[in-house]
């Protein structure tokens, strides 16, 4: 459909989750792979969906809150590949409910470690190698806490909307250099993560999506394909929410 053959995707938190809808995705439309995530075993197995189903795919160890990790990702998917043609930067951490003033610092430092510095670092380095390989594009996870008050999450919040802040910035500088960047926003996701609440917290927290349902791994990992995609071509700096109608409301 999007005709990705002969490109190469590197997918940062692709041990899980959207991460993995994500990885599986870009192999299906031909793309090679680079999976990146700190969990050795959930990247394995993505790597594995990937290979069963006849497409190309590479693991490497990341932890995207050390600037020499992401570093050494890009460098060697280069390596492998000759190239990088399109990155999810999908890595995060989040924190357990709790009033900003009962935050800690080094809670606060570790959420925004990985979520923001991720993303910083993570184009810092990936940017140079899109524009080595003639162009290319970047989608930034980000979450409907980074263009809403996520009162309770406010280390997670924070760091999302800094996300948006960086895609938009990054956007602009590199514009008119063929690097394309954006961000998805979604709602809550049909994840173990959720699936692990009681039935009245799903219920409570499925209740304030109009659609009345959790989005779908698949259904973020399409979106974000498609802004990857030339279909998506004059689209840069965008803040995209994937959430049921949530944010309208």
């Amino acid at each position: 459909m999007y005709e990705m053959g002969k490109t190469v995707a590197l997918v940062t938190g692709a041990a899980s989750g959207i991460g993995r809808k994500t990885a599986t995705r870009f192999a299906e439309e031909g793309a090679s792979v680079v999976v990146a995530d700190i969990d050795a075993d959930g990247g394995a197995e993505t790597v594995t969906q990937i290979e069963d189903r006849g497409g190309t795919a590479t693991f490497l160890e990341t932890n995207v809150g050390r600037l020499e990790s992401i570093q050494s990702t890009v460098e060697a998917t280069v390596d492998r590949y000759g190239q990088l043609d399109y990155v999810v930067n999908n890595a995060a951490t989040g924190n357990e409910p709790a009033p900003i003033t009962d935050i800690e610092e080094d809670e606060w430092d570790r959420i925004n470690t990985v979520n923001q510095k991720g993303v910083w670092g993570g184009m810092k380095h990936e940017i140079p190698a899109l524009q080595d390989s003639g162009g290319g594009a970047i989608v930034n996870v980000a979450s409907l806490a980074g263009i809403r008050a996520s009162p309770g999450r406010t280390p997670y919040g924070a760091s999302k909307h800094g996300i948006v802040g960086l895609t938009k910035s990054a956007a602009l500088e590199f514009a008119d250099q063929d690097v394309r960047v954006n961000a998805v926003c979604p709602t809550i996701v049909d994840t173990p993560a959720l699936r692990s609440l009681s039935e009245a917290e799903q219920d409570q927290i499925i209740s304030k999506v109009p659609m009345k349902r959790p989005a779908q791994p698949e259904e973020v990992a399409n979106a974000i394909l498609w802004l990857c995609s030339d279909e998506a071509s004059f689209i840069t700096g965008q803040a995209i929410p994937v959430d049921g109608g949530e944010s309208q409301q």
